[in-house]
């Protein structure tokens, strides 16, 4: 077993027995006696001491330096909490999941890592708490009932994941980034002890923090090395291809990097991956993917995540992750944080454009634009001025998600009424406003940030890489994610990150002279998979899609109307489109039906936080 998992107090099983052995055998260590206990599996450590036990995965720092291993750091972490408590978490960072045990007064304590790259989920039962890296082995637990939740159901369709602190079971839940856990006596209680401050110092020199920023990039490289034999995704972007020539930097060596490219236009991008590959000597390799390592992998990737899981781009990650394990590499550098931290995705400086009616006077504004937007027909030539002004109109964050599908078709034309009852339908969205408001941040481009550290990173791309390599037998680790290029970000002003239309002009001009200059340029993609197309176009692929929505409709949750006109016009008119709907039905049916088979999935979601 691949992970950590305990539990807290006494809990009691569904018939009242007292539950005290629980997944043991699958442990390296394990300690579960008296009142409760905690265990660690395969690849995670493991601290004993006579009054506390820490069990975890990940890579633990710890302090101002960070060094040493992640046992080091625990038992270091474990010495400042005898002192002070709870307040010890906040010199905690790295990427890793913590359990603790107080075996002499019987608190637990669960904390996730600061930007949520390693998952923690938890359930109270009657008698204490349960606690574990993998959705799947908590549920697992004899004292829990895994029945899916409808408004998970929901909030899957809308993220095409299901977003922390839910799960898609009721009653059981995953810690938020930079959350602790503490269960006493008193019961169960949730804080947040680190959370991104947008300090925005205007005293900043650009050519200074620039140094400051390569040396910090080198360094967060170099910590992600432990002896073993490593590689890098490279998909040409400013990420990736950052990450591969510090790699070449540090290492002094030639990086190994690997990239999937599509017969499909618009979508391959392994000219820039080969440019990058060049650029820094890299020893690289690329792996076409084809509509049958689509259909191949679906069912897999349905079967390794413990939820379901709608992000496409999961399948030539798995595939990437494959070729890296094929030639050898254990653990493989993602650049994954980049657009999060320096402002990189398109819809940042998109949001700048529909700002600029707020600059006219506000009687005009009123009288003018306003009736203008609601009067103007719906002609060609005039439909994106009225949707401009429409859309100029609303709030933020709600003019974010003014673009997802769900909203554009309308939930009572795609779910079943009795399903659609059960439903909070307004809570996808305040989620989002919730996170966007409480931001310790001042202007719209970090708060926008803030909205998408939580939302596109934690929830999504982590869990999707982490998943995707831990099927193929890799490691991962997230160099852009370290304390002190995170501390960096935080502290640049608004306009280094997102300048009106512009994006990232600080961290492109800090490493003009060290990227090519096609890569400074390129336009962001990434591994996107042109699911769409594909499914217009072959057949296996279009009968595996219709075979899972005809079995979905079983299910009471989306209307069958619906179904038949997403795949007889819907597709047809716009395959790019409204694939990636066809595609999250697709998934969540198959989640279903590999649940419903008791299906095995030897141990991933406890490596990876695949869910």
């Amino acid at each position: 077993m691949y992970g950590a998992w305990g539990q807290v107090g006494r809990p009691v099983d569904a018939k009242g027995g007292a539950v005290r052995q629980w997944l043991a055998a699958g442990a390296q260590c394990s300690l579960l006696e008296g009142p409760g206990g905690l265990a660690a599996g395969a690849n995670a450590f493991w601290l004993e001491r006579t009054d506390f036990v820490v069990a975890g995965v990940g890579r633990v720092r710890y302090g101002q330096t960070g060094g040493g291993s992640s046992a080091e750091a625990a038992s270091a972490f474990l010495a400042d909490f005898r002192k002070s408590g709870r307040g010890a978490c906040r010199a905690l960072w790295g990427s890793h999941a913590l359990l603790l045990l107080d075996r002499r007064s019987g608190i637990g304590l669960a904390l996730a890592d600061r930007l949520g790259s390693w998952p923690l989920y938890y359930a109270e039962v009657a008698g204490g708490l349960v606690v574990a890296t993998s959705l799947g082995v908590l549920a697992a637990h004899p004292a829990l009932a895994t029945e899916p939740d409808p408004q998970a159901i929901l909030n899957y369709l809308y993220f095409h994941v299901v977003p922390s602190p839910g799960t898609i079971y009721r009653g059981m839940h995953r810690l938020q980034p930079g959350q602790g856990l503490q269960f006493d006596a008193a019961g169960c209680s949730v804080w947040n002890y680190w959370r991104p401050q947008y300090t925005e110092d205007s005293s900043l020199s650009w050519s200074r923090t620039g140094a400051e920023f390569r040396a910090c990039l080198y360094k967060a490289v170099e910590r992600s090395l432990d002896g073993r034999s490593v590689g890098a995704f490279l998909s040409g972007g400013t990420d990736s291809s950052t990450v591969t020539g510090m790699l070449r930097e540090v290492t002094g060596e030639r990086p190994r990097t690997f990239s999937i490219g599509f017969d499909a236009e618009g979508y391959d991008e392994t000219t820039y991956a080969q440019t990058a590959a060049r650029h820094f000597d890299a020893d690289h390799q690329e792996y076409y993917v084809t509509p049958a390592d689509v259909v191949a992998a679906i069912p897999i990737i349905a079967a390794g995540y413990d939820q379901p899981f709608g992000n496409a781009s999961v399948i030539p990650a798995y595939y990437c992750a494959k070729l890296a394990r094929q030639s050898g590499v254990e653990v493989l550098l993602g650049g994954d944080g980049g657009d999060e931290l320096f402002g990189g995705n398109a819809r940042y400086a998109k949001q700048w454009v529909f700002t600029l009616p707020e600059h006219l006077p506000g009687g005009m504004r009123r009288h003018l634009l306003q009736p203008l937007a609601q009067r103007l027909p719906g002609w060609p030539g005039v439909r994106k001025l009225r949707s401009y002004l429409r859309q100029a109109q609303l709030p933020m964050p709600e003019r974010l998600e003014s673009y997802n599908l769900l909203t554009r078709i309308g939930l009572e034309r795609i779910l079943q009424p009795d399903f659609l009852a059960e439903l909070d339908t307004g809570r996808p969205v305040e989620m989002i406003r919730e996170v966007y408001r409480s931001a310790q941040a001042q202007s719209m481009v970090n708060r926008m940030l803030a909205r998408d550290l939580k939302f596109t990173l934690a929830d999504d791309d982590l869990v999707k890489v982490r998943g995707a390599c831990a099927l193929a037998g890799v490691d991962t680790a997230f160099p852009l994610l370290d304390a002190d290029i995170v501390a960096l970000s935080l502290r640049l002003p608004a306009a280094w990150k997102v300048r009106r239309t512009k994006l990232r002009p600080f961290f492109k001009a800090a490493l003009r002279e060290f990227l090519p200059p096609a890569v400074i340029g390129k336009q962001k993609h990434g591994f996107g998979l042109p699911f769409g197309i594909w499914l217009t176009q072959q057949p296996a692929l279009h009968e595996l899609a219709g075979d899972s929505l005809a079995a979905l409709r079983s299910r009471a949750i989306v209307r069958p109307q619906f179904l038949d006109e997403l795949m007889s016009q819907r597709l047809r008119a716009h395959p790019a489109y409204y694939g990636t709907l066809v595609w999250t039905l697709m998934m969540l049916e198959q989640w279903f039906q590999t649940r419903e088979r008791g299906i095995k999935r030897g141990g991933l979601s406890a490596a990876s936080g695949a869910s």
